[in-house]
This record gives C-alpha cells, sequence and structure tokens, in this order.
C-alpha cells in the first residue's frame, strides 16, 4: 500500500508513520509527501485514532526535500502557476498538518534538516533524542525556509542568528529556544514519546481538538499563518538571486553526473 512509509500501532488509539527511506536519508520527495498526507487525513477521519507519531527509519528523521527527484511533477498540492509556486504549495501541505483535528506529534531522531524541519515543526509536539540537530542549514545556500516558522517558535534574536548563520540546535538547546517540547536520552525516546502519547489519548477526542485549535488560533490571531504565507514569497524572491542560481546549478549537475555514475552499464 505504501512505497515511502511504514504504519504501525505501537499502543491502543496511537498510529505511527515511519518515513522509510533510510537509504535516501529519508528525503521528502511528492510520492513521500502525498502519502503522509492522505494518511494523516485517513486517521483524522478515523474514530480509533486519537494521536499520531511520525519518525524516521534509519540514522534520521529527514534530510529535507529529494532535490534529486522531480519535485515539479505530481505535487501533492495544487497552486497557481508562476513564481512562488512551489512554497505556496509547501506551505499548504504544512498547513494541512495544521489543521488536522486530531494531534500530531514529530519524534526526532539523528538530524531533521531544510524540509525535514519543516515537517517537524508542522506538528504539534516535537520531541528529540538528546543529540539530535535540527535546523535549516539551506539559508547559507539557497534560500529562507518555505515555511518560515523561526520567529514564532524562538523568537527575533534566536530566528536572526539561525537565519543568518545557518545553524542546527542540538537536543536541550533546540527544546531551550522553544523549537522542541523536550529531549531524551536517545535510547528512551521510543518509549517517552509513547508514554506522551499514551497521555494525549487518555482525552477525549472532541476535546482535544479544541485544545489543539485554541493554541493555533491564538497563533492565528497574532498573524502567524499570514506571516508564514509571507515568508513562503520571500523564498521564490530567492531563487532569482545570482547566488541561488549557481547554487542550483552546480547542485543539479552534481546530481545528474551521481545519477549517471549509479546507473549500470
Amino acid at each position: 500500500m505504501y512505497t515511502t512509509l511504514l504504519i504501525d500501532d505501537p499502543k491502543p488509539s496511537v498510529k505511527r508513520i515511519t518515513l522509510n527511506r533510510p537509504d535516501k536519508r529519508n528525503a521528502i520527495n511528492n510520492e513521500m509527501r502525498k502519502e503522509l498526507f492522505e494518511t494523516l487525513a485517513m486517521f483524522d477521519r478515523d474514530d480509533s485514532v486519537r494521536v499520531t507519531i511520525i519518525r524516521g527509519a534509519g540514522k534520521c528523521f529527514s534530510s529535507g526535500y529529494d532535490l534529486a527527484s522531480d519535485l515539479a511533477v505530481d505535487q501533492p498540492y495544487a497552486s497557481a502557476p508562476g513564481d512562488g509556486a512551489w512554497s505556496r504549495h509547501v506551505t499548504e501541505g504544512w498547513f494541512g498538518i495544521w489543521d488536522l483535528a486530531k494531534p500530531v506529534i514529530a519524534q526526532v531522531h539523528g538530524y531533521a534538516m531544510a524540509g525535514g524541519s519543516e515537517l517537524a515543526t508542522a506538528c504539534d509536539l516535537v520531541y528529540l533524542g538528546e543529540n539530535t540537530k535540527i535546523g535549516y542549514p539551506v539559508t547559507r545556500v539557497l534560500s529562507p525556509p518555505d515555511m518560515q516558522f523561526h520567529p514564532w517558535l524562538v523568537g527575533m534574536r534566536k530566528a536572526m542568528e539561525l537565519m543568518l548563520t545557518g545553524d542546527a540546535m542540538v537536543g536541550e538547546d533546540a527544546v531551550a529556544a522553544g523549537f522542541a517540547n523536550q529531549a531524551f536520552a536517545e535510547e528512551m525516546l521510543d518509549e517517552s514519546v509513547l508514554a506522551i502519547a499514551e497521555k494525549i489519548a487518555g482525552v477525549a477526542p472532541d476535546l482535544n481538538q479544541l485544545n489543539k485549535r485554541s493554541v493555533h488560533r491564538a497563533m492565528e490571531v497574532m498573524g502567524a499563518r499570514t506571516a508564514m504565507r509571507a515568508g513562503s514569497e520571500l523564498m521564490a524572491l530567492a531563487t532569482h538571486q545570482a547566488s541561488t542560481k549557481a547554487f542550483l546549478e552546480n547542485a543539479l549537475s552534481a546530481m545528474k553526473a551521481e545519477n549517471k555514475h549509479e546507473k549500470p552499464d
């Protein structure tokens, strides 16, 4: 049924989605995004499900978008063509998680970079391994985030530092900054997140959907949704910068050469 995900039921009323492209460091292609959004929407309609956990297989949560794939084909969300189409449709996807009635937990190990960090922060709760790195290094060579969530999570000064340096945060530092809820010892991450999910599943879903929305509506009244949409337009503007064009040209050439080398004679 799935080509990029694994699904299991670790506890009653708890679903767990595992991003399953470990050989590609769980790089997010359009097939993965399509399967993820459809699965989360299905769980949102399923009365037996009260909370969902998203984690990654292998060494990391996700390295980000799969730039080696054709991200312009079979996009899971339609967007008007022209400048900003990619960033608009990406933001729509992450807001699709934001708008779900039921809680979604990101269980992040290893690292979550670029688009992987966007997926994590679109979730309602984020739990890390104590050595986990999470960040958006793409600001050094390509653009600001498609979905600019940093100021809302960590405040202006820390957000500015992260944008201007492209640095990642590690474990407890991410928690202290407000980027994540809690960090656990790596060997305790599965168990700890499941315990939290069980606690959430103990609350009636008709009440928890209102609890979730009460937080999101407060953020939206302060302008979070509008600001993040505006941020996607700045990401689109970045694609016209000379340094961004040069990086993309070099990166795509390197990827084509690597793919050609990997093909059998």
